[in-house]
């Protein structure tokens, strides 16, 4: 009896390590119960017996499996969540590399012309608005790029300045800027600048340049350290005016266009001196075909003064001197301009100034004299003169921060001008502006 229960074992053990050992169902292991039951290698206790311990082993499978299923499902939709995540991440980076600038100026402007009459002449007394909202993204580690819409009365280069007129008329708004900013990563402090592109270079006063210009074309700029306390930093670039200016065809070299380059340096004289110096060249090309003729608005370049048949290219020398271990702050700057291709000997211009912040005043200070032809009537400063060359004065400015990102300022402009009047020549041209501007 002891023989026949140890062969019957060895059977058992025998058939469930090849049931074991081969990957069979469910069904191929009640067979193989059945099957020892039938040649009675087991007893109908041992059939019970086992058979249920199948069923249990059974059961517990489909738990498993089932949390397995679970469990790749969470894993599925965890890594679904993750994805949907790094996507919003990554919209949430973009956006957060995207900074929002923009500034709202109210000023009341008083403009005295002799020789003009009080009404329906160039004299104002008006309040004029001017608002710019604008976007700037760094769109990789080598890109940015910057959008900014403004106000403006017209498409005047010059102004973005809204006459607060016109019976609460709606007030135009135009592209301001728009511009891509490359700067490759193997060569540090170059940028290169497609579009319509705040100015290139470095401007000592508005002689030449109102600030409110943004050229459109083509630029280039670079700074290259010279130890601790020195750099050099220059500019070139090329900029479209007008296509096809003089009539002959559609290629570029028909086109109105200006070549700009500058070079410069800033270097600490001593730990209280720091000094700017730097020359400018602004090159116009098919400028001869660029004149006046009949009653066409806006007259080309030759405009605000400027003889009719005037050509330009400009050479520039301007510096700044700015002083510190004074009881204020001092910097002295200034500028001199020659306009080689000038038709007269009305081709020089220059600015003196200086600048300062006493008891929290920002003050700001400059004498200049703009002959006939010696800049562009089209670019020069709109406000000085009433924006005209051949022109000469004073300009002074006061500004006070009432508190942060609001300030509120003056500039008086007493000047004297031979073409800002109809009338008559060396006229007097007094301009006040009282300003109030907040920034975001």
């Amino acid at each position: 009896m002891r023989l026949a229960s140890t062969k019957t074992a060895a059977v058992l053990c025998g058939g469930l390590l090849l049931a074991l050992s081969v990957p069979a169902s469910a069904a191929v292991d009640a067979k193989l119960l059945d099957m020892l039951k039938a040649n009675g290698q087991i007893s109908a206790a041992q059939y019970s017996e086992l058979q249920a311990e199948l069923a249990r082993d059974q059961k517990d499978q489909q738990i498993a499996r089932q949390a397995q299923q679970e469990t790749n499902e969470q894993i599925a939709a965890t890594a679904k969540k993750t994805n949907e995540l790094s996507v919003f991440d990554q919209k949430l980076a973009w956006a957060a590399k995207t900074q929002f600038k923009g500034d709202v100026r109210f000023r009341q402007e008083t403009i005295k012309i002799d020789g003009e009459p009080n009404n329906g002449g160039r004299d104002k007394d008006r309040q004029r608005i001017r608002a710019r909202l604008g976007a700037y993204t760094e769109i990789n580690s080598q890109v940015d790029t910057g959008i900014r819409i403004a106000t403006g009365g017209g498409d005047d280069a010059r102004s973005t300045n809204q006459d607060q007129d016109g019976y609460f008329d709606k007030k135009s708004i135009w592209l301001d800027l728009g511009y891509i900013d490359y700067h490759p990563t193997q060569i540090k402090n170059l940028h290169v600048i497609g579009g319509k592109m705040l100015q290139p270079w470095v401007s000592m006063g508005d002689v030449i340049w109102d600030s409110d210009i943004n050229p459109e074309g083509l630029a280039l700029t670079y700074k290259y350290p010279l130890g601790s306390s020195a750099e050099l930093f220059g500019s070139i670039g090329n900029y479209n005016l007008k296509d096809n200016v003089d009539g002959e065809g559609v290629q570029s070299r028909h086109d109105l266009r200006l070549t700009a380059g500058q070079l410069g340096t800033r270097f600490s004289i001593t730990d209280n001196l720091k000094l700017t110096l730097g020359g400018s060249v602004y090159a116009y090309q098919n400028d001869e075909d660029s004149r006046c003729t009949g009653t066409t608005t806006p007259c080309a370049l030759a405009v605000n003064g400027n003889s009719a048949n005037e050509e330009f290219r400009l050479y520039e020398g301007f510096s700044q001197l700015d002083i510190g271990g004074l009881a204020v702050p001092l910097s002295l700057y200034g500028q001199y301009v020659k306009n080689n291709d000038a038709s007269t000997d009305q081709d020089t211009a220059w600015l003196l100034g200086a600048k300062s912040k006493v008891f929290g005043f920002n003050l700001d200070y400059n004498y200049r004299d703009t002959q006939r032809n010696a800049v562009v009537g089209a670019f020069t400063d709109s406000d000085f003169a009433n924006g005209t060359t051949g022109s000469r004065g004073h300009k002074m400015k006061v500004s006070y921060d009432i508190d942060k990102n609001f300030a509120v300022g003056a500039t008086y402009f007493l000047t004297k001008a031979d073409y800002a009047s109809r009338t008559q020549t060396d006229a007097n041209v007094n301009t006040l502006q009282l300003d109030a501007e907040a920034k975001f």
